[in-house]
Order: C-alpha cells, then structure tokens, then sequence
C-alpha cells in the first residue's frame, strides 16, 4: 500500500491520501502519519498537488497527493525511501502516475 501511495517524484516527496473530502490544488493541509507497523508519527504540513475525482480513469482511488514540506517532511521522505529501497514491483499500479 505504501509503495501505490508514494509520490517521490514530487520535489520533497509527497503520499496519496485516499479521501472523498473536497480539495483544490494548492489547498494547504496538515497531515499525522504513521507508517506500517512504526509507531513514530510524522505530524508534517503539505500542499494539495494531485486530485484523483470519483471519475478518474483507470480505476483509481479517489482521494488527494499531498507534497510533504518542512523538516518533518524531509525527514518523513527519508523514512519512506528507506521502507521502499528493497522494493522491486516497480510495474504495479499506482494511484496517481
């Protein structure tokens, strides 16, 4: 799940939240993630820069990418990264790109 999520080629990094709440790109948001089994919690500030509606094509979920700014973004970034390195199903399907 975390690897459909991950948005890293956003500068930064970002994550695709899966929501029907109604956004605009450039809203401004505030996000408290754990990630799987971690208990830290990342409490980061974002921007709104991917909108999946309920009729996007491909069957994607319907929710909101979110790209991670601040420290805690950084850091939230590198954590990922280091969860992802290993992982190879590169052809499996995203929720955004």
């Amino acid at each position: 799940m975390l690897h459909s999520s991950y948005m890293p080629f956003l500068k930064g990094g970002g994550i695709f939240i899966p929501t029907e709440k109604s956004f605009e790109l450039g809203d401004e948001v505030f996000l408290l993630l754990t990630l799987m089994d971690d208990p830290e919690r990342f409490a980061i500030t974002g921007k709104v820069v991917w909108i999946n509606y309920r009729t996007t094509p491909g069957g994607r979920q319907m929710g909101v990418g979110i790209q991670f700014g601040g420290v805690e973004g950084a850091n939230l970034q590198k954590k990922i990264d280091a969860l992802l390195g290993g992982y190879t199903r590169t052809d499996q399907p995203t929720n955004t790109m």
